[in-house]
């Protein structure tokens, strides 16, 4: 293998950077990021007030936040602005902790992640940096394997017994209710003989309001309705279940006129509901995994068996 072709075609990028270090200055240099720093937050807010156009592209941008991999609120935008299909990405170091190489060529994605500082009083601060972060198809190493789908009623299952607050049925909820958060009692009361998607729906909804109420809040339902409404259908999607019956226009025109930042908030509302809910279902998924269980495939069974089998036919003789 000649390999001179390779090396000849890394020369000019260290060049560039080397060129790039002797053409700014420090001053120059923190501009440059500066502006850069600018630009992208631009396109996360245009991205934001993107997505509250109308019905289709809150449900694309929301579809995304069902398939990406867990992500800052910032990062869902920013990403989805640049490529709706991304599913799991990761930096350049982070792929080759997980074992995996970027192919050569693919160009990656503007990302933020999170950083470390030291202040002039000595004490630590936070911020973050721009890198670049690469799609897993981007990426090259051992097969992976697609997650276990799970049927609806097992995923009902595994949310009522991670619930946050207690679940309970009841034939007094008003006509056209399906289930409701009281949290004066801290429980959810759910309509019983619903079919599965709407009983799933049904509960996810609730659960993303109880995770709303917590202590200091000032947690009041008709504020949180809207975001409630969308992480039910983010956990829907997640478990593949029919989504047709949601409808964004009431959402989207009660926010479209909101400020990005305000967007921003409802948006990282409706993630941290519904991560939290797909994160207790994947709890009781794996703690039912560790429960050990026979699987009818146990050594000296079969033997056992056709042992009993000749003594009775020993016996009849």
């Amino acid at each position: 293998m000649d390999l001179s072709k390779m090396m000849k075609k890394q020369e000019p990028a260290q060049n560039e950077a080397q060129a790039d270090g002797q053409r700014f200055s420090k001053e120059e240099y923190a501009a440059m990021k500066k502006a850069e720093r600018e630009d992208l937050w631009a396109r996360v807010d245009a991205q934001a007030q993107a997505v509250f156009q109308d019905d289709a592209a809150m449900k694309g941008f929301l579809d995304f936040m069902a398939r990406c991999t867990p992500q800052s609120t910032r990062n869902l935008l920013i990403l989805y602005e640049q490529n709706p299909e991304i599913t799991h990405p990761r930096t350049f170091d982070m792929w080759a902790e997980a074992g995996r190489s970027v192919r050569n060529g693919e160009s990656g994605y503007a990302f933020f992640t999170e950083s470390k500082y030291e202040r002039e009083d000595g004490t630590t601060g936070r911020g973050y940096d721009i890198v670049k972060a690469f799609d897993i198809s981007q990426t090259r190493g051992p097969q992976v394997y697609p997650a276990q789908p799970h049927l609806p009623d097992e995923v009902i299952a595994a949310m009522i017994e991670n619930s946050p607050v207690p679940l309970a049925l009841s034939e007094q909820l008003p006509k056209g209710v399906q289930a409701q958060y009281v949290p004066a009692r801290k429980t959810i009361y759910v309509r019983n003989g619903m079919d599965e998607t709407a009983t799933l729906c049904a509960i996810a909804r609730e659960q993303a309001h109880a995770s709303y109420d917590v202590a200091g809040s000032g947690y009041r339902r008709q504020a949180y309705a809207a975001q409630s409404y969308c992480a039910a259908y983010v956990v829907a999607q997640k478990f593949g279940l029919d989504t047709s019956g949601f409808k964004f226009d009431k959402v989207c025109q009660a926010w479209a006129g909101k400020e990005p930042q305000e967007q921003r908030t409802f948006l990282s509302d409706v993630k941290r509901a519904a991560y939290s809910i797909n994160r207790e279902v994947q709890r009781s998924f794996r703690d039912m995994d560790q429960v050990i269980q026979p699987d009818g495939f146990e050594v000296g069974k079969p033997a056992q068996a056709k042992s009993e089998k000749i003594e009775k036919a020993q016996g009849s003789r």
